[in-house]
């Protein structure tokens, strides 16, 4: 068979486009969406991804008998309307302790100490050039993908093409397929073998294509970074993610803490940090009984409660955060840190009880939320949920109306935060 030239492979791309004309948004059947997604493979992204420097052997490999996978979430098809928000009057939030699942992390702690000690001579390597702890590494291994045992099901390269073609977030999902289709270039995985998850996220570790290309280590030297299928790869990947974002050799993720009654809880967020010897000098102690380790004092650390007055309290580090550009939420990035400690020191679930938070909707933080930036508070988002801003903010309203400090929406504030 005679090989197609790269100009003759764009002629035959252009003259597959000119028969897939865009339709009227009232005849938008799957056939008619179907045939503007190969337009728009054609005559749109195939472009695009030519000046990125992909060659059209692999824009062939890639999208060979591609097809839309309409089973995915958040799709909206051309000629269609984006889908609305939740309805917030309707949307109840839980108790943050309902994402720590005592069976599974109990699960993961056991197995995450046998792999520890399996892979007792890797972490040390891995730990000595990134300077990132075995024991974290291990557990966000263990958070993303079960220890590699996960099945990704899907074709990274249709997900990410069909949620480039008609997604909620299409610029976001075209940059991750142009950088899918860099890998397939550089050979680091054939289109075929490019398995993810639903949303896109790649191997083992679940890194997108952009984090795979910025942090993925070919760490057993045999030619390329290998997320499927190398342990070493994999857990040297991950190391190397949460140095490039910040990790601080030597220091803890955070600790557990009893904070005083007279301390008050409105003094959380990354940016009020201030030494861990003055967190100390106030009265906050470590759950646990144990001293706060000498090597920390000295070093900033951020008050951090989640549930406000109603379950576990913290001081943690700006490895915390580190975590968080690993996935942005205080509850995974306690839950890694949770893992680490039962992996590396066998300890089990934090101290404190959750508390609860009865039924209450989105829409009363949001109307909570609205009140109090009406009266000059910067509660972060506006969004019905209860970030750190919307916490302390609300614990500095309820000090100023003598009403003792719970830094935490409940029902019976609704009536009075007004």
């Amino acid at each position: 068979m005679m090989k197609l030239t790269r100009r003759r492979a764009a002629a035959v791309l252009i003259t597959m486009a000119a028969a897939f004309l865009p339709l009227p948004a009232s005849a938008q059947s799957k056939p008619d969406v179907e045939r503007q997604f190969q337009q728009w493979i054609a005559t749109d992204l195939a472009p695009e991804a030519r000046k990125a420097g992909i060659s059209d052997r692999t824009l062939r490999a890639a999208f060979d008998g591609i097809k839309l996978n309409w089973s995915l979430p958040d799709l909206v098809p051309p000629g269609s309307k984006p889908p609305k928000q939740q309805d917030q009057s309707q949307a109840e939030f839980s108790s943050p302790g309902a994402y720590f699942n005592e069976n599974r992390l109990q699960t993961l702690g056991l197995a995450g100490r046998g792999l520890a000690g399996t892979y007792a001579a890797g972490l040390k390597k891995i730990e000595a050039a990134y300077g990132v702890p075995g024991e974290i590494i291990i557990a966000v291994w263990g958070r993303e993908s079960g220890f590699g045992r996960a099945k990704l099901p899907y074709s990274a390269v249709d997900v990410l093409a069909t949620k480039a073609f008609m997604s909620t977030r299409k610029p976001m999902f075209r940059e991750e397929l142009i950088a899918a289709l860099t890998m397939i270039e550089r050979g680091d995985v054939s289109a075929s073998r490019m398995k993810g998850s639903w949303a896109g996220a790649l191997g083992q570790p679940q890194f997108m294509p952009t984090s795979y290309l910025k942090y993925a280590v070919d760490f057993d030297k045999d030619g390329h970074p290998d997320i499927w299928n190398s342990v070493p790869d994999t857990l040297a990947s991950i190391a190397n993610y949460l140095k490039h974002e910040g990790w601080q050799a030597g220091r803890d993720w955070g600790f557990e803490v009893s904070i005083p009654a007279n301390v008050s809880c409105a003094q959380e967020g990354p940016d009020l940090a201030k030494p861990i010897s003055a967190w100390a000098s106030t009265g906050i102690t470590r759950i646990s009984g144990k001293a706060f380790p000498a090597s920390e004092m000295k070093s900033p650390g951020m008050m951090l409660l989640p549930a406000g007055r109603n379950g576990p309290e913290f001081i943690v580090t700006p490895n915390f955060y580190v975590l968080k550009e690993y996935n942005n939420s205080d509850l995974y990035a306690l839950f890694i840190g949770n893992l680490a400690d039962r992996i590396a020191y066998g300890s089990g679930p934090f101290q404190a009880k959750w508390g609860d938070v009865g039924k209450m909707l989105r829409s009363d933080v949001l109307a909570m939320q609205k009140v109090l930036v009406a009266k000059g508070y910067d509660v972060g988002n506006v969004d019905g949920l209860p970030g750190f801003k919307t916490r302390r903010s609300l614990g500095d309203w309820q000090t100023k109306a003598g009403i003792s400090p719970t830094c935490y929406p409940d029902a019976s504030l609704k009536a009075r935060l007004r």
